[in-house]
């Protein structure tokens, strides 16, 4: 009832006048769980800068993504568009073209924060794709279409993830220090004749780096096994224990050369922490008391306070700053790095439930369907609009790429943003229901519907119905015995999938 009561005082009230922020910065961990900080209630792996941020602004406890694995998740945040409704947004291999629209085809959050007059920059883990795919890509001459013809004035990217290959940096489309007597070749199919491999040089492998099966065990980079085959390039391949580091000084740079042009600024920083393989820098190393998952998670954070600190130093105080992740968590994926021997009993999912906590323990994680699969970390800090304290309205990153553009002034074209809405009020604390509905999805095929405090979804044959205000668990099917709720969601979900 009260939800009903806020809901309309929401829509009585219009959205208070703001201008738009100097800067809009999305943070976007990787694979970081509800429970995997101190922000979230997991006293056992403190970040005192996410602390801090949340401290300033508004911390979300029904935020989602859209999908419960990395690719399709950052396809919906920067289209505004759900990924199933497209081919070929499942997660990508390291070498596969690009799935994104350009801005001759269709306009993306960041072509919008350009036409609102930001300097658009991509810095991190991609993902995403890079060339037309008619051709294999080479990766020894400039690639397109990527970042560049998507709306972003500058990247400095891993084409995919951290564990999979070409494992060196691009930069505006480049590869970053490749030695043009040394090219690099890639395949995800054949192994290249005298290059080692995790499956026949496991004494060329770090100690936490051993592959629990054949997917992470082809190309050795830097002492882990990889998922594909790659060889050349020796002097521009990375190195897994600076990589925090290095994506983070380049985030500062493009803040402080956009400072000195004059330039507010649109940052989407996106980590390779917390997902594997995880290699901290050493100055991180045992320091969590939680294992090399820990270590990895206080690095994130250390990332997280450096890149604030510049924005300050750089004149970008007027920030809007969102942190999240772009899926649920998990704790063992591809290598034997002891991170389930260390975790010492931590459930990435589930807070704390103490005093203010009301919602209780969830469930699932990575690749499923249940609430902690989607269910991440989400904090929007922009002092002086934010409010300040926890809001449980229902949150999608799929509504973020309107939200920003109303908020920067942007024109959306007809057909741009597909299922994308504004809830500017819910992101800034001036709306505590959020959303009507959002869609959650997985790797299966499975699309779930969020409706107030009612899931549904259609797993093979057998329908599931849950009210989360009561079991946050997903224990308690209540489909045969609410029939009538069941075919009001089935509608429902029906009704969204045809628009």
């Amino acid at each position: 009832m009260l939800r009903h009561l806020l809901a309309l005082l929401a829509l009585a009230v219009p959205l208070l006048a703001v201008e738009k922020p100097r800067a809009i910065v999305i943070f976007y961990t990787d694979d970081l769980g509800y429970n995997d900080t101190s922000t979230y209630g997991c006293d056992k792996v403190p970040c005192p800068n996410l602390d801090k941020l949340a401290a300033e602004g508004l911390r979300f406890t029904d935020a989602h993504s859209t999908h419960s694995v990395c690719t399709p998740s950052r396809y919906s945040m920067l289209t505004g568009e759900y990924a199933w409704r497209r081919k070929g947004t499942g997660i990508l291999p390291g070498d596969a073209k690009l799935i994104l629209p350009t801005t001759t085809e269709r306009a993306t959050l960041p072509s919008l924060m350009q036409q609102a007059g930001y300097r658009t920059a991509v810095i991190g883990k991609w993902h995403l794709g890079l060339g037309r795919g008619d051709t294999p890509t080479d990766w020894n001459r400039p690639i397109s279409p990527g970042p560049a013809e998507v709306g972003f004035d500058h990247s400095f990217i891993l084409a995919a993830t951290g564990d999979r290959v070409p494992c060196v940096y691009l930069q505006n489309g480049s590869v970053v220090g490749l030695d043009p007597a040394d090219p690099i070749y890639v395949s995800y199919k054949t192994p290249f004749a005298g290059e080692p491999l995790g499956s026949t040089h496991p004494q060329l492998l770090k100690r936490h780096a051993r592959s629990n099966g054949p997917q992470h065990n082809c190309a050795v980079i830097d002492g882990i096994p990889r998922i594909g085959y790659m060889k050349g390039g020796k002097a521009a391949l990375w190195k897994d224990q600076d990589m925090a580091d290095r994506i983070t000084d380049e985030a500062i740079r493009f803040i402080a050369e956009s400072a000195a042009m004059d330039k507010p600024i649109f940052l989407y920083f996106a980590t390779n922490d917390i997902h594997v393989p995880r290699d901290p820098h050493q100055r991180f190393v045992g320091k969590s008391g939680m294992g090399i998952r820990g270590d990895v998670t206080l690095q994130m954070d250390d990332c997280l306070g450096r890149l604030r600190a510049a924005l300050t130093k750089h004149g970008y105080s007027d920030c809007l700053f969102i942190f999240s992740s772009d899926n649920g968590p998990v704790i063992n994926d591809g290598y034997f790095d002891g991170s389930i021997r260390d975790c010492k009993g931590h459930n990435p999912v589930a807070p704390m439930n103490a005093g203010k906590w009301r919602d209780g323990k969830l469930t699932g994680g990575k690749y499923g369907i249940m609430e902690g699969s989607t269910r991440v970390p989400f904090i929007v800090s922009w002092p002086g609009h934010t409010g300040r304290g926890d809001s449980s309205a229902l949150v999608s990153q799929v509504d973020l790429a309107r939200s920003l553009a109303t908020l920067a002034g942007a024109d959306v074209p007809a057909g741009a943003l597909r299922d994308s809405r504004d809830q500017l009020p819910a992101l800034l604390g001036q709306d505590a229901v959020g959303a009507p509905h959002i869609i959650e999805s997985n790797n299966g095929g499975i699309l779930a519907l969020r409706s107030g405090s009612y899931k549904y979804y259609r797993q093979g044959k057998v329908e599931h119905l849950y009210d989360l205000s009561t079991d946050l668990q997903e224990r308690r099917n209540l489909a045969p015995s609410n029939p009538q709720k069941v075919e009001q969601m089935r509608q429902l979900l029906q009704q969204l999938r045809q628009q």
